[in-house]
């Protein structure tokens, strides 16, 4: 089909944003890896008891802030900019960054935190 565009030209905005969740993605799993060397916490265990480590809150808290940064955004994203591109991507880009300040507040140990973002509430 010549002259028929599959994608409107300003996808490449969802594209970057979807790249820039990604970073951040991985950026938070690098991060249990440090925790889980740090408070040798070996693969499987998900999770620590307190009885079995006193630093299990801080380790749970790491993984846990982790693990709550589902991907579902990342459909609603991808389906949105098909046809307003611009604003999913916006959208896209607050939502990573939304997660950023939660998965730094949650993993400090004081799950409360996890409502503060940055220096706005802190």
């Amino acid at each position: 089909m010549e002259g028929v565009d599959l994608l409107p030209k300003e996808y490449g905005y969802v594209v970057l944003a979807l790249i820039f969740y990604c970073f951040l993605n991985f950026c938070m799993v690098f991060q249990v890896g440090k925790a889980r060397k740090k408070y040798k916490v070996f693969y499987p265990v998900l999770y620590v008891s307190e009885s079995e480590s006193k630093d299990a809150k801080l380790f749970n808290c790491v993984q846990r802030a982790s693990e709550f940064t589902g991907n579902h955004a990342n459909i609603l994203l991808v389906l949105g900019g098909l046809q307003h591109p611009i604003i999913s991507a916006s959208f896209g880009l607050v939502y990573a960054v939304g997660r950023y300040f939660y998965f730094t507040g949650y993993a400090t140990g004081v799950p409360r935190n996890r409502l503060k973002l940055g220096l706005l509430m802190a």
